[in-house]
């Protein structure tokens, strides 16, 4: 029945692009599979159907369970708030975001959208229902965190945090860049973008930075940073022992020294300094230590053990 209805569907599909002009390559056939068990499924799987529409968040929950990413999911139906955290685990596509609350609830980072970025961040591609995608190169990520707002969002695991090279904090414009943003904002004004690097210059520019030479002195300096943010170090600073739970891994040296590499460049040096590293200490650890009870009952953040840490050196 599902080989006869498919066979059937796909020459009137033929029979369209044809009258339109168009390709049947172009269009993308989405079974629902609402009322149908797992056996029908994989029926019109293996006669070439990828992806399968469910209208109900539990049922869908149900078959990912039992058939995960071997197909490519569509949730098609209506979607309830409280339904959401279903829906995201297993469907690539929502068609039925019906409100910008509905959308704010999805956009939460789910686990299954965390795996795909940690793939992509630490090995260059992604994979969906199955099929590996390389990702082009330069490649890389980067993410906003709105401090005030993260109720009822999925916080990023540790693993996730240290394949961000830097943590950047942005505070409020000054008032003359607030002008400026209102002025650019709510008139005709239109920015004028000009190519200044190309792919290959941006990757060129990488393997230079790889080439500098960095003196042994100032490699060890960066990995005393890193060890020193961490509490069972015997060479901790006490106040690392008191108010740190998790220091700073192997990947803090490496981006110190990638930054201290890359600041002397710009700077017009042939090799970089302990100075280098120092101004990279912020920006490359805010986001790798973690601080305990005891530091957040004394209003301690991971920028003050940093600073503080700073001025042992």
């Amino acid at each position: 029945m599902i080989a006869t209805n498919l066979q059937s569907l796909r020459v009137r599909i033929n029979e369209k692009c044809t009258a339109c002009n168009r390709e049947p390559e172009e269009i993308k056939l989405i079974a629902v599979s609402k009322f149908f068990g797992i056996d029908a499924i994989q029926e019109a799987n293996g006669l070439g159907i990828t992806d399968f529409g469910e209208n109900k968040a539990q049922e869908l929950r149900d078959k990912y369970e039992i058939l995960g990413d071997k197909v490519t999911w569509h949730f098609i139906g209506t979607l309830q708030r409280n339904k959401v955290k279903y829906a995201v685990k297993a469907a690539s596509y929502i068609h039925s975001v019906d409100s910008s609350i509905l959308a704010d609830e999805i956009n939460r980072t789910p686990p299954k959208t965390q795996a795909a970025l940690l793939e992509a961040m630490q090995e260059n591609k992604v994979t969906a229902a199955g099929v590996t995608y390389q990702l082009p190169q330069p490649f890389f990520v980067l993410a906003t965190q709105n401090p005030i707002e993260q109720e009822g969002t999925y916080p990023l695991p540790e693993a996730q945090l240290d394949r961000f090279m830097f943590n950047l904090w942005l505070e409020y414009p000054t008032y003359e860049e607030e002008i400026k943003i209102v002025e650019t904002t709510t008139s005709e004004y239109k920015a004028k973008l000009d190519k200044v690097l190309s792919a290959n210059e941006i990757m060129e520019f990488q393997d230079l930075v790889r080439k500098v030479p960095v003196a042994e002195n100032v490699i060890e300096f960066a990995v005393k940073v890193s060890n020193m943010t961490r509490p069972t170090n015997g060479n901790s600073p006490q106040f690392i022992k008191d108010w740190i739970t998790w220091g700073a891994g192997p990947r803090a040296s490496q981006y110190m020294i990638l930054s201290a590499k890359t600041r002397a460049i710009i700077n017009g040096r042939y090799t970089p300094n302990i100075e280098d590293v120092k101004l990279a200490m912020l920006p490359v650890l805010r986001h790798r230590i973690i601080t305990n009870f005891s530091a957040e009952a004394e209003g301690i953040k991971s920028v003050d053990v940093i600073e503080k840490l700073g001025k042992e050196f």
